[in-house]
């Protein structure tokens, strides 16, 4: 009688196999969950990291005559050369090899007719590239 009461103890001391296959579906499951967030995440930051790069090239299209630049393919050499001299050949290369589309659509004007009132005008520049971005000109008229 002795026998039977510790078979049943150890027994009941160990888990069972369906015991262990639960757990291990529920460990996987936990791990697919955590490692899809961990996936969207590294796409976002990826995005936002790249995102960030060309922001910082994007200033090179931005100045005072981008407005003329409307349906035109530049680089940002054929942009910058007006303004800066730049002498390395290697540059210069760099340079024209990194090109943005413009879209400029209308001037929009922002005043309400009344006298003494200032007046301005709002231009969108649209720079288009793997991600387009886009930035305004504010003119103002009168103050």
């Amino acid at each position: 009688m002795k026998k039977n009461v510790r078979n049943n103890y150890a027994s009941k001391a160990a888990f069972t196999l369906i015991e262990v296959l639960i757990s291990v579906l529920i460990i996987s499951g936990s791990i697919v969950y955590a490692l899809q967030i961990h996936s969207q995440n590294h796409e976002q930051i990826v995005y936002i990291s790249e995102r960030a790069k060309l922001s910082l090239q994007d200033s090179l299209f931005v100045g005072g005559d981008t407005l003329r630049y409307h349906k035109d393919k530049k680089s940002a050499y054929d942009v910058i050369e007006r303004y800066f001299r730049v002498d390395e050949r290697k540059s210069r290369e760099i340079l024209r090899k990194i090109e943005r589309t413009y879209t400029i659509p209308e001037v929009i004007s922002l005043s309400d007719g009344e006298e003494g009132m200032p007046s301005a005008e709002v231009s969108e520049i649209k720079i288009k590239d793997k991600y387009s971005s886009s930035y305004f000109h504010f003119k103002i008229n009168a103050f």
